[in-house]
């Protein structure tokens, strides 16, 4: 991207990060080594959860959690609408069927009343769902008590998709401890609020569930002689108990990630100021930020708006190049999943999720990220306003 656009999002390193890669590509590890230990002991540490388990990235967190959860054929998982297509597709990669909950026309997040009114129906109808995967999208967390307490009634698992909002908290305790869930799944891409170029974690206080995601992220091996079928042959034995994947992360990654949980926050409070510089700057704008839920703190991950299509005389397009020609490198966040082609093969129509398809058609992504100056949000602000027309 050139210099002079603000792209809406952008990692942050320093020279502690690079001299942690370096020192592991000098080490004797560059996989499988002490690197991945230092890092899932910082991010379960921040987050207050019993374990961590690193992975190649935050699709293979929600696949394996899905994997560690026992989804398969002939069992149902539900998301949100608006999220990106792993979130939902972690569960077709195990044969399961994925159906979804319309979201809250404030926060974008799974409704928890159209959640309720959909399990109750579905449990007359026998189809209630296996596992719920609410999404904490843009950052701010689900109504994660009101959903766990559904859980207790009609019995389905939860995981946490909590790709956007680590940093954040929810009712003052901190993402990822999993209080509300059976596990929460992590992503580091770049643009998330740490990085370790790719990667991802899953949180639990689940022992037995840690075990098995541990397991399965290693082609389903172990070394361990209390999990072996029958007695070991010696100090080089290992038994493959299930299938598994090779979702490893690397050392390098991972001691990048190491040295990013150092700054994570720097890095939320810094994400906070800048949402709070956008509130006071685009007050008066026919637009709408997402609503802010006061039981929860967001991670800040993305900062969304919503035009008032009523109120100007361009289109959501017209609106989305005319930032783009002016150097702010806007994005959208999500199409939503039920309006994918392969999604449409599963009997996925327009019209089924209403509110996600009303939050789509409005919806621009402004830059968010801690390099950010005070001063971009008055240049977006400005190229808004010209977008605008007004």
């Amino acid at each position: 991207m050139a210099a002079d656009v603000l792209p809406y999002g952008r990692q942050l390193l320093d020279d502690e990060d690079i001299e942690e890669v370096v020192r592991v590509l000098r080490s004797d590890f560059l996989t499988q080594g002490p690197a991945i230990e230092r890092f899932e002991k910082a991010v379960t540490a921040w987050c207050g959860a019993s374990h961590g388990i690193a992975m190649a990235n935050g699709t293979a967190t929600l696949h394996l959690a899905c994997k560690a959860l026992d989804v398969g054929h002939g069992d149902s998982v539900w998301t949100s609408p608006i999220t990106f297509v792993a979130s939902a597709n972690c569960a077709r990669y195990c044969g399961a069927k994925v159906d979804f909950v319309d979201v809250d026309p404030g926060t974008v997040n799974l409704c928890p009343d159209r959640l309720a009114a959909k399990l109750e129906q579905a449990e007359k109808n026998g189809t209630l769902p296996k596992v719920v995967i609410p999404v904490h999208f843009a950052g701010q967390n689900c109504a994660m008590d009101r959903i766990h307490a559904l859980s207790q009634k009609y019995g389905f698992r939860i995981i946490e998709d909590a790709a956007h909002a680590l940093g954040g908290t929810y009712l003052n305790e901190r993402v990822g401890n999993c209080r509300w869930s059976d596990m929460v799944s992590h992503s580091f891409h770049p643009v998330k609020i740490i990085t370790s170029g790719e990667g991802g974690m899953i949180t639990t206080n689940d022992p037995a569930l840690a075990q098995r995601v541990s397991m399965l992220r290693t082609h389903g091996i172990t070394r361990d002689a209390s999990l072996m079928t029958s007695k070991s042959h010696g100090p080089w034995y290992y038994q493959q108990i299930e299938l598994g994947y090779n979702y490893r992360m690397t050392d390098i990654q991972a001691a990048l990630g190491a040295s990013q949980m150092n700054k994570l926050d720097a890095f939320a409070a810094r994400r906070r100021v800048i949402a709070d510089l956008y509130d006071q700057a685009l007050a008066g704008l026919p637009l709408r930020p997402l609503a802010r839920d006061p039981q929860g703190v967001s991670g800040w991950h993305l900062y969304m708006i919503r035009l008032n299509l009523g109120e100007i005389s361009r289109n959501r397009r017209e609106v989305f190049e005319s930032l783009r020609a002016q150097g702010i490198g806007v994005n959208v966040h999500y199409i939503p999943v039920h309006l994918q082609p392969d999604y449409a093969k599963l009997g996925f129509t327009s019209g089924m999720f209403p509110e996600a398809e009303r939050y789509y058609e409005e919806a621009i992504t402004l830059p968010m990220f801690p390099a950010m100056k005070d001063s971009d949000v008055e240049r977006v602000r400005s190229a808004l306003v010209n977008a605008l027309g007004v």
